[in-house]
């Protein structure tokens, strides 16, 4: 970014009593290059998985072309190394599936570059990425230069593309750069740090970071794009308004509605193909899991943030590390107090909450399997929005082939209509029509216009929603 004087001390071959410095005047850049060290060591490893330009450090890529050159001899374009090494720790975490690789890729793409003197912009990348995830994004410029203008659009940019990959956006503000320094300055060394051992970073850890968007900003922007950037955990001070990392991804649906989403189960045997939440962890440090997604009847029933799988233990795996990194970069980046090892503690205690989930389940269908529900199958009910185009929350079941009745806002119409098919059309043994009916009293007693009218009625058939 700048340039300093500096005296080099050159130690000749002499004894203890008699050493001899020989220096010289050299001229080099002021370094800032560390001041994302968090970032960096990621990115590393990251690039590490798979480096076929042999680049030995991805920070080389943040220094002028001439010491960059030093540190990837195999790339000619200098002028595209910073967008080389992002794009290649980039293609590298999409194929480990690692969440964490990805989001950092794009956030050191838009790191500032060193440049000659305080206010002289950088040179940017001529050439195409192969991530648009990373083409989208150029990196930050001297904050005292006239193209700093630019750097709100950058933070915004990297935003839309962490959210478009299922981390924070809010962590967009933690590429941002130094408050601007003063041209002419004679230290030449204007607002920056530089601190390789500083695992945080200590643009953040010494309150330098300046970002050129607001987190109101930021959730303007993903909100117009079609997405949502949650607020999170902050922490006071200057960083607060600076990152907020500890933000949920974006495409997470708040935990209550977990627990209002029918089950995968119940939409499977409904025969429909209705997309529901399974995530059953409602524990919300760095922001809650996002959704896992479960589509009865596709090919890969399972998706999270776009990733699909064939089994559910896996996308609730993905669902709970999702939540881990957006915990752990929260906390690496000292907006979350208590260390990341509150975040290795809330992924068991995510992966726990599924498994009890799925011991419940398998003890409600083995429940159910007593039942005899004739020629129809699942007639749990649902409590949700939406329902036959309705504005506020009410009740349907869920199989609608079985139980054709539409939707009505007090649960005993649909669970009265629903006992009376059971006895009649579905020809239900005697056992399933007493539950149904105990069920539609229990649901009555539970309110019979709140969701724990729906929980009960099909907890008393044995069916899961």
């Amino acid at each position: 970014m700048k340039y300093e004087y500096a005296m080099l001390g050159l130690v000749g071959a002499a004894s203890a009593r008699d050493i001899s410095f020989y220096t010289k005047v050299a001229k080099r850049e002021v370094p800032q290059e560390h001041s994302h060290q968090a970032i960096i060591d990621i990115v590393n490893q990251a690039l590490q998985l798979n480096n076929p330009l042999e680049i030995k450090d991805a920070v080389f890529a943040l220094l002028g072309n001439k010491a960059a050159a030093e540190g990837a001899p195999n790339v000619a374009n200098l002028d595209c190394l910073e967008q080389i090494v992002a794009d290649q720790a980039f293609t590298n975490g999409k194929a480990a599936g690692n969440l964490e690789f990805q989001a950092n890729a794009i956030l050191f793409r838009a790191l500032e570059r060193n440049t000659g003197s305080v206010g002289l912009a950088s040179v940017l990348c001529n050439e195409t990425a192969v991530n648009p995830e990373i083409a989208a994004i150029t990196q930050h410029q001297d904050p005292a230069s006239k193209e700093a203008a630019g750097n709100a659009d950058i933070e915004l940019a990297v935003a839309a593309q962490l959210q478009a990959i299922g981390a924070d956006p809010n962590l967009a503000l933690t590429s941002g750069t130094f408050a601007p320094g003063q041209i002419g300055d004679p230290t030449a060394k204007g607002n920056t740090c530089d601190d390789a051992n500083d695992k945080i970073g200590c643009i953040i850890s010494q309150n330098l970071l300046t970002p050129a968007v607001s987190k109101e900003q930021i959730a303007a922007a993903v909100s117009k794009a079609g997405g949502a950037a949650s607020a999170g955990a902050s922490k006071a001070g200057a960083a607060d308004a600076a990152c907020q990392a500890a933000a949920a991804p974006a495409a997470a649906a708040p935990a209550s509605e977990a627990a209002k989403a029918p089950a995968a189960d119940a939409a499977a045997s409904a025969g429909g193909s209705a997309t529901v939440n399974v995530q059953a962890f409602s524990g919300a440090l760095g922001g809650p899991a996002p959704p896992v997604e479960s589509t009865a009847g596709a090919e890969r029933p399972f998706a999270v943030n776009g990733a699909t799988f064939l089994n559910q233990g896996a996308a609730i795996q993905r669902s709970c590390a999702v939540q881990k990194n957006a915990c752990a970069n929260a906390a690496n980046s000292g907006q979350l107090d208590g260390g990341a090892a509150q975040c290795d503690a809330q992924e068991k205690d995510c992966l726990a909450a599924n498994s009890a989930k799925k011991r419940r389940s398998e003890v409600r269908r083995r429940q159910a399997a007593a039942l005899d529900f004739g020629s129809c199958s699942n007639p749990a009910i649902e409590f949700a929005d939406g329902l036959d185009g309705r504005k506020e929350k009410s009740f349907k079941n869920v199989n609608t082939k079985d139980f054709d009745h539409g939707s009505a806002l007090n649960i005993k119409v649909v669970a009265d209509f629903t006992c009376d098919r059971l006895a009649s059309n579905c020809k239900a043994d005697a056992a399933a029509i007493a539950a149904c009916k105990k069920g539609a009293a229990d649901a009555q007693a539970a309110g019979g216009k709140v969701q724990a009218a729906a929980d009960a009625f099909n907890k008393a058939l044995g069916v899961s929603a």
